[in-house]
């Protein structure tokens, strides 16, 4: 897999050294909410980094996991996000979604406005691994943020293409001949 890489962003001992600066500032933040912080984590791309970062996270917490869908495969969002499944239960409580990359910024802002409109929490809060340089089509900023990264499509540590690459330990760009062209 690694042979697939164009080049490597963030090796995975940059990556935790980075979690272990987050998980400070989260446990910071949050230390006077004891138990009532919910992790949401949108699936497929937030799992690995929840899982990280939230190990790192000195509090008591729920974890809670969202399916949501916007890519379908490519590598640009499809502009329509649909949250699959239940809303969890956040009334009155804290809540601190997880995504892997902040992008266009559709899906992060529908997710965000949903559990805000129906969900009665307390506070909502974004984390992102990545935060792409670029214009946003919906406005919306995430509160903690990893890494900032160039426009550009990135693979490994939960993000993937066509369902691949996810459970590479870096962030790398995969190379374009491995890309179909529509995706290019």
């Amino acid at each position: 897999m690694y042979g697939d890489l164009e080049q490597v962003l963030y090796h995975e001992s940059t990556i935790f050294a980075r979690l272990d600066e987050l998980a400070r500032e989260i446990t910071r933040h949050y230390s006077n909410v004891r138990g009532d912080l919910v992790v949401l984590a949108i699936l497929d791309g937030g799992l690995i980094f929840m899982a990280d970062l939230m190990r790192r996270v000195n509090l008591p917490l729920q974890f809670r996991t969202l399916s949501v869908s916007s890519y379908y495969g490519g590598t640009e969002s499809s502009g329509e996000v649909k949250i699959l499944g239940e809303l969890p239960d956040v009334k009155g409580k804290h809540v601190l979604l997880m995504d892997d990359i902040l992008d266009s910024g559709r899906t992060l802002a529908a997710v965000k406005k949903r559990v805000q409109d129906d969900c009665d929490p307390v506070s909502v809060q974004i984390c992102v691994l990545l935060q792409k340089k670029k214009p946003r089509a919906e406005e919306v900023s995430a509160d903690y943020v990893a890494f900032e990264i160039e426009d550009e499509f990135v693979v490994g540590y939960g993000l993937d293409y066509q369902g691949c690459y996810r459970n590479l330990p870096v962030i790398g760009t995969l190379k374009t001949e491995l890309i179909l062209p529509e995706h290019r």
